[in-house]
C-alpha cells in the first residue's frame, strides 16, 4: 500500500483522528495534503540549497567569507573529528545536491536522513545558544525536525521517487 497520506486505510481513521469542527473542511485538506507537502519538500531543499551553493560558488554568505573554509574550521576545532576537509566537502554535497535531490523528490529518505545527522551535528557546534540571531542552533533545530519528517515521510506524491517507483 501506497503510504501517501490520501492512499492510507482510512476506514479506522474516526478512531484515531479528532472530529473536524468544520467537517467540510476535510475534503479541503485531503485534496491539498499532498500538494502542501510538495511545496514544504522544495521549501526546504531551496533553503538548504542557499547554504550548499555560496561553498560550491566560493561566494561568502552572511557573516562567512569562505563557508566552505568556516566548515572545515567548525569541524576540526569545534567537533574534533578528523578528515575535516573531507568531511567540509561531504556537507558541501548534502546542502548543495542533496538539496537539490529532496526539493525534487529524488533519493528523498536517504538525503533527508544524512542531512538529520548534520543538523545534529551542528547543534553541538552551536549549543548552548538557542536563538539564531545570535548564532545559536534553533534554526538547525527546526531544519533537522523538518529533514526527520521527510526521511520518514518519502518524498511523497509529486516527486521523482513516486515517478519511477522506488525509494528507499
Amino acid at each position: 500500500m501506497d503510504l501517501d497520506t490520501q492512499e492510507l486505510d482510512t476506514r479506522n481513521a474516526d478512531a484515531t483522528t479528532p472530529k473536524l469542527i468544520i467537517p467540510q473542511l476535510g475534503r479541503l485538506y485531503r485534496l491539498f495534503d499532498p500538494v502542501s507537502y510538495a511545496v514544504l519538500r522544495l521549501g526546504f531543499g531551496i533553503v538548504l540549497l542557499t547554504h550548499g551553493l555560496p561553498k560550491v560558488l566560493g561566494h561568502s554568505h552572511g557573516s562567512m567569507d569562505n563557508p566552505l573554509a568556516s566548515s572545515m574550521r567548525l569541524i576540526d576545532s569545534r567537533l574534533h573529528l578528523p578528515a575535516a576537509e573531507m568531511l567540509a566537502y561531504f556537507v558541501t554535497f548534502l546542502e548543495s545536491g542533496g538539496a537539490l535531490c529532496i526539493a525534487l523528490g529524488f533519493m528523498t529518505r536517504i538525503f533527508a536522513a544524512m542531512i538529520t545527522f548534520e543538523m545534529i551535528g551542528i547543534c553541538f557546534v552551536l549549543a548552548p545558544a538557542w536563538v539564531w540571531l545570535d548564532k545559536g542552533m534553533e534554526y538547525p533545530v527546526l531544519m533537522g525536525l523538518l529533514a526527520l519528517h521527510i526521511a520518514f515521510k518519502g518524498a511523497g506524491r509529486y516527486s521523482i521517487d513516486k515517478a519511477i517507483g522506488k525509494e528507499i
